[in-house]
């Protein structure tokens, strides 16, 4: 599957474009996790993987997000994205994770993008703004890859996401991206509506059959306003998805993104262990994009991200209190934890609606994907040693 993989994207990418991806990100995002594992031992905790929502405008409304898209238009500046951008660099990173609202909405995005060439840009949108003149513009800068959500049929989507006609546009972005020769991917949060239209062998065939390159199948998580618990997987349903994601590394000619399990198959948080870490779209520092509290900006200390993330007691708290409370989300698992946390360090609420220890008082405990004596290893060697040396527990959970 490797090689059919690998013939698939030569044939159907530009080669520039490749080289980018496998330079960029494949070898330099490896030699940041080595540069991350040496800092470990120091003490010293800084991402290799920083994930950065630009804007909190979006064009959807979609069930359970705890973005404010309704609130007026926040913005990263350019100034702070290239400040932020220049310092990552200057400790051994590459590769950041892009995401909103709907980043495409965000009038800076290519200049961000064109400043910093020699990084690589994982943009999670929901393709209703890739046109073939935008696909172009994403070709010429070549070093951004659209993750682009899928969540579930034309009448699904249509519910969770708030609007009419979304599959239908959503399918669009993608033919554009795949006509221009882009590496694209597709993401699906899922849930109830979805799991047995999307989790199936032959939804995947499908996206092989129309060019798409990658996969990424994420639990959904019920938080924010309308967290809309009913939409939550059993445990049941989660071992299946993390089941079929495995069975299907091993047969399809497609890539599969996972963040929360180790090459063992045990349960990891990407906060937790360090090696990720999120600003929000009013500049605030969090642990991840669902933990809406924060004690910093990125304009701390001069702008010096480095410095904000390694001096940060209440990311530092964050990190050990999750390790040692669950293998898990402790947002899902423990919210009173999450609570207790961010009443102990004094941390502001992220939100533009200021209502998030409200809504974690409310929260019901919920499972995630921790679940301990039914763990599933990774079956294909190139995953399995993908995640044993850049991508496990890095010593958290000890």
């Amino acid at each position: 599957m490797v090689l059919q993989l690998g013939y698939r994207m030569w044939r159907s990418t530009d080669a520039r474009l490749l080289w980018k991806f496998a330079y960029n990100f494949g070898y330099k995002g490896m030699r940041s996790v080595q540069r991350f594992k040496k800092r470990l031992k120091t003490g010293t905790t800084f991402p290799p993987f920083l994930y950065i929502s630009i804007t909190n405008a979006c064009n959807l409304r979609c069930t359970g997000c705890w973005i404010d898209v309704t609130a007026p238009q926040s913005n990263i500046s350019f100034e702070d994205m290239d400040r932020l951008i220049v310092n990552a660099k200057k400790h051994g990173n590459s590769f950041f994770g892009i995401l909103g609202g709907e980043p495409f909405m965000h009038p800076e995005l290519f200049e961000i993008l064109e400043k910093h060439r020699d990084c690589y840009f994982q943009i999670f949108t929901n393709g209703h703004f890739i046109t073939d003149e935008v696909a172009a513009k994403l070709r010429k800068a070549g070093n951004a890859t659209p993750l682009i959500s899928v969540e579930g049929t034309e009448l699904v989507s249509d519910q969770r996401r708030g609007r009419l006609g979304v599959y239908s546009k959503t399918l669009a972005g993608i033919d554009a991206c795949i006509r221009n020769k882009i590496i694209v991917g597709v993401a699906t949060s899922v849930c109830q509506t979805n799991i047995d239209d999307l989790v199936r062998e032959d939804w995947v065939d499908a996206l092989i059959k129309r060019g798409v390159h990658y996969m990424w199948y994420h639990t959904y998580r019920a938080v924010g306003p309308e967290a809309a618990p009913h939409l939550a997987l059993t445990p049941k349903q989660v071992l299946d998805v993390r089941r079929f994601v495995v069975n299907m590394r091993s047969k399809k000619a497609i890539a599969f993104v996972d963040a929360y399990w180790d090459d063992k198959g045990q349960a990891l948080c990407p906060a937790a262990i360090g090696i990720s870490h999120h600003v929000g779209p009013w500049g605030d520092v969090e642990p991840c994009p669902i933990v809406q509290l924060a004690t910093e900006k990125i304009q701390d200390n001069d702008g010096d991200i480095y410095k904000t993330l390694t001096n940060s007691a209440f990311l530092k708290d964050f990190r050990e209190t999750a390790a040692k409370t669950t293998r898990g989300c402790i947002v899902l698992e423990r919210p009173d934890l999450l609570k207790e946390l961010g009443e102990k360090h004094g941390a502001h609420d992220t939100s533009h609606r200021q209502t998030v220890m409200a809504e974690l008082d409310a929260m019901t405990e919920l499972n995630s994907q921790h679940d301990p004596g039914n763990e599933i290893p990774e079956d294909h060697w190139m995953y399995r040693f993908a995640k044993k040396h850049w991508f496990f527990g890095f010593g958290a959970y000890t």
